[in-house]
């Protein structure tokens, strides 16, 4: 077991795979007691079981980022079971439907928003104050390369995500003199199951995303989480408001 983030409470959104599980169990292993949530409770509770499983503490909430009272519900819960919130790790997103900027409609549009980038927005609401009350906290936001670049037929992600940044640097100078630090991390072509999905739908356009990875692979959601943890930890006490890109250099080209 390390110690990065050893007596300290985690919270971790969209945790029921990917990027969130690996995020949920690595908070974990470094000494957190860690809140699992997700939208997908099956999903939850099998990351809760593999976090005990390694000896760990964690339990589950069932919540849905783009609704308000959810995510009060949510930071509630974890304040009512471990009494204090330390560290935040806003990672539910969607990819959302392929269209381009014209052909995009509403419909596909609103849910990619509420999710990604309203969601991340209420969390911050939720988590800051408990922040506030301790005199300290750390909150990563899950944003994308696609928040530092462009991408086809993906508007309203890409959209979020740039959202993301900005609300990331926005709450960083808020609340940088409280004690509380705000960063993003920015991931690549991670294999993950959002992934895997674009992938069958648009073959060939992954195909040449994942030629032009300059590492020559896609990253793995342990690459990622282990960002994540570190941002949340002390080791990273003078970073805040950065969006960091983990993302084998497709931002450097």
């Amino acid at each position: 077991m390390g110690t990065l983030t050893s007596g300290k409470v985690a919270l971790v959104t969209g945790a029921s795979s990917g990027i969130g599980r690996a995020a949920a169990q690595i908070f974990a292993r470094e000494g957190a007691k860690v809140a699992v949530a997700d939208v997908n409770v099956a999903g939850a509770e099998e990351t809760v079981k593999m976090i005990q499983d390694g000896g760990g503490e964690a339990f589950c909430i069932k919540a849905d980022v783009s609704q308000a009272a959810e995510v009060e519900a949510m930071v509630s819960a974890v304040v009512e079971t471990y009494g204090r919130l330390d560290c935040a790790y806003n990672n539910a997103g969607i990819e959302g439907a392929l269209a381009s900027t014209t052909d995009y409609t509403e419909a596909d549009w609103a849910p990619v928003i509420a999710i990604n980038l309203t969601g991340v927005w209420l969390c911050m609401k939720y988590e800051i104050p408990h922040m506030l009350k301790n005199g300290s906290g750390a909150i990563v936001n899950t944003s994308s390369a696609a928040g530092l670049l462009g991408a086809p037929r993906m508007p309203a992600y890409v959209a979020s995500k740039h959202g993301v940044v900005g609300l990331t640097k926005t709450a960083a100078l808020e609340y940088a003199k409280s004690g509380i630090r705000v960063n993003a991390v920015c991931p690549g072509i991670i294999d993950t199951s959002m992934v895997g999905r674009l992938k069958e739908r648009r073959p060939r356009m992954f195909e040449k995303i994942e030629a032009g990875e300059p590492i020559g692979r896609m990253g793995q959601p342990e690459e990622i989480a282990e960002t994540a943890v570190w941002l949340c930890s002390d080791a990273a006490s003078f970073v805040t408001g950065h969006a960091m890109a983990v993302d084998g250099g497709i931002v450097a080209q």
